[in-house]
């Protein structure tokens, strides 16, 4: 590395190179300059009473420390039907793991753990995916076919899900455009991961087989906050049915984002829609930075056929190292090797994402492909530097480094060095040809980071344990008359309503508008006064207090009735509200007497006015007429909650 070389200034350098600009700044210009294209794979569980291809209960969830046995798998790829290996069955192969499964008896069988061949398709489950399907204006297959998809990240014991097409070819319409979607198959979900570390991860299995259906979209997004609303769409067009579970997990999405001249990147597993936005945004940008990566390694004029590294095991007792990594890895008998890159100067400190570097991308590859836990790496180009320039120089020495070349030291056990040697490799290699197609998981910050190579359509093919199932046009029939109304159609009914912007989404996420029309049908209530009753007061509540499995939207209706049978005024409910959701089971007169309400005639609250404005004569401080109404109206209210409307008070 030569002298003059600064890393920082050259992060910022090529941070600028790629016109980076954040999410709050961009503008429409700046994705069509990148060649900004997204798509949606929405995964939704559905609430049935049994998983989908066994009778063990689905939805119920164990303890973190509570199973009765683990189970030790070992994962290996096997041949497609076209004698081909999937790339992702292959590197996780590479890593060598040893996958733990965590079994309740209560939750799982011996079908999960792949020692039982798998029962008929739940028919509950594939009814409410139709329906969704026909919702979505899919084009509905009229065969069911169950195939294979190969997963061998442990995941899924078998190493592989059941999974099947149920329709194609469908739409959904935004507020200014409508978007296309490839199609929705109905699948068994995966395990939930507990921990991984090293060459060992460990499973949950108490998800495991529970039905879900995956709806997938057409990159048609040409923005980060379309991507936010198609996901929104799917997802309470999902919830509009009232057949799938709600709360944490049980939605995912799969964000695949791309830039002109990029690769297609999957973003696994985004819990929020809310976190989409900068999520699509920096991958779109990172990938951009990549490209300009391979613009500038190709001036350099590397052949990526011939290129390789070179690499020197460091003697730890003879080149001292104070970094504490390094000294622990002496401790434990690791392998400490420093690498060189040959014509990679200035590439390592390369701009990917905020506060990351092209470096980061070679760590988290050693960490998931290698299994080296981080840190597991030092390099040339940090900011902040862990080892002396002086040190530095006796390792290019040992390297027979040249000027423009950069310096990697990585340590770990013995046998993962090969693997770790190989990844370095490659992951340079890779970025003489751009963008490498890849699965990435999410941060709330809006980073990402490699968790695996993406899959192919090698993966697939026939499950041969399962029949076809035939869909007669009569069944169809009959589950397209149980359709809820279009999403589309239910923003139109809010804003007649005349729901504020900012309750829409509240009331769609919890799939509420039933709930509005009842009280509406049958207690006369505005579906005004109760949409935003529920999207703003009830909403805060949820965040303010400690979720209640106990409580129940519908009891939101049976308040409200509460209040009409008894001559109470509905401003009460706001107060109430609080109570009814921390203590569900808690009558209502009950609720009343924790806030001390007492009921005060109408004719009892009118007759304190008039002392009341002789009480603020003497009290008075402001010339202003307003005042003596806006402190009379706050006297007032304390009693007349609940007994008068308080707009009845203004016109006393």
């Amino acid at each position: 590395m030569s002298q003059a070389f600064d890393p920082k200034r050259n992060y910022e350098e090529t941070k600028k190179a790629i016109a980076y600009v954040s999410r709050k700044e961009a503008t429409q210009a700046d994705y069509d300059r990148i060649g900004f294209m997204s798509g949606l794979e929405v995964h939704q569980q559905l609430k049935t009473s049994k998983k989908l291809f066994c009778n063990c209960p689905s939805g119920i969830y164990q303890a973190s420390d509570n199973y009765d046995a683990e189970i030790i798998r070992h994962m290996r790829p096997t041949l497609s039907e076209l004698g081909e290996y999937d790339g992702t069955a292959l590197m996780e192969f590479k890593t060598k793991k040893n996958i733990i499964y965590r079994i309740n008896n209560d939750t799982a069988c011996t079908y999960d753990i792949d020692d039982t061949p798998p029962f008929p398709i739940n028919r509950e489950a594939l009814e409410y995916a139709l329906q969704i399907s026909m919702l979505s204006k899919l084009n509905i297959v009229g065969e069911v076919h169950i195939t294979r998809k190969q997963y061998l990240d442990g995941s899924i014991p078998a190493g592989f899900q059941r999974t099947a097409i149920l329709g194609v070819e469908g739409e959904i319409q935004l507020k200014n455009k409508k978007v296309r979607l490839i199609q929705l198959s109905i699948e068994e979900d995966s395990c939930r991961e507990i921990s991984d570390i090293g060459h060992l991860r460990t499973y949950k299995t108490d998800r495991l087989g529970m039905p879900l259906i995956e709806t997938v979209t057409y990159p048609d997004f040409v923005n980060p906050d379309e991507v936010k609303e198609g996901a929104d769409y799917i997802r309470f067009l999902n919830r509009s049915t009232g057949k799938v579970e709600t709360g944490k997990g049980s939605t995912r999405a799969d964000t695949n984002v791309s830039c002109r001249g990029g690769s297609r990147v999957e973003i696994k597993g985004v819990s929020s829609t809310k976190w989409m936005p900068e999520l699509t945004h920096i991958e779109a940008f990172r990938q951009y930075a990549l490209l300009n990566i391979k613009s500038i390694l190709e001036t350099r004029k590397l052949d990526k056929d011939n290129w390789k590294i070179s690499s020197e095991e460091i003697d730890l007792n003879e080149i001292k190292f104070t970094y504490q990594a390094i000294k622990d890895a002496k401790e434990q008998g690791h392998k400490c090797i420093a690498v060189n890159l040959r014509n990679f100067e200035g590439i390592l400190s390369h701009y990917t994402q905020p506060n990351q570097m092209f470096a980061d991308e070679i760590i988290n590859r050693l960490k998931v492909i290698a299994c080296l836990e981080k840190p597991n790496l030092i390099h040339s180009e940090q900011f902040d530097k862990v080892v002396t320039e002086k040190k530095f120089e006796k390792i290019k020495t040992v390297l027979r480094s040249s000027e423009g070349d950069a310096q990697i030291i990585i340590w770990g056990p013995e046998e993962d060095m090969p693997t770790a040697l190989e990844t370095i490799e490659e992951r340079c290699i890779m970025a003489m040809e751009g963008v490498p197609e890849e699965t990435r998981k999410s941060f709330k910050d809006g980073t990402t980071i490699f968790e695996r190579v993406l899959p192919g359509a090698d993966r697939m093919y026939p499950d041969t344990d399962s029949a076809p199932i035939p869909l007669t046009e009569e069944y169809i029939a009959s589950i397209s008359e149980t359709l809820p109304v279009d999403i589309c159609d239910r923003y139109e009914q809010l804003a007649a309503w005349g729901i504020p912007e900012d309750a829409k989404e509240y009331i769609l996420k919890k799939n509420l508008v039933p709930l509005i029309e009842l009280i509406e049908r049958e207690l006369g209530i505005s579906p005004k006064w109760t949409g935003i009753f529920l999207a703003h007061r009830l909403c805060n509540v949820e965040h303010k207090s400690k979720f209640s499995k106990e409580f129940k939207y519908s009891m939101v209706f049976a308040m409200f009735r509460y209040l009409k049978d008894n001559n109470l005024d509905l401003e009460l409910a706001k107060k109430m509200l609080w109570e009814l959701y921390r203590h569900p089971k808690m009558d209502f007169d009950s609720i009343l007497t924790t806030f001390k309400f007492k009921r005060i005639p109408k004719e009892e609250i009118e007759a304190r006015i008039a002392f009341l404005r002789e009480k603020y004569k003497e009290i008075a401080t402001s010339s202003d007429p307003g005042a003596e109404t806006k402190w009379m109206m706050g006297e007032l209210r304390r009693i007349a909650v609940g007994n008068i409307n308080l707009s009845d008070l203004k016109l006393i």
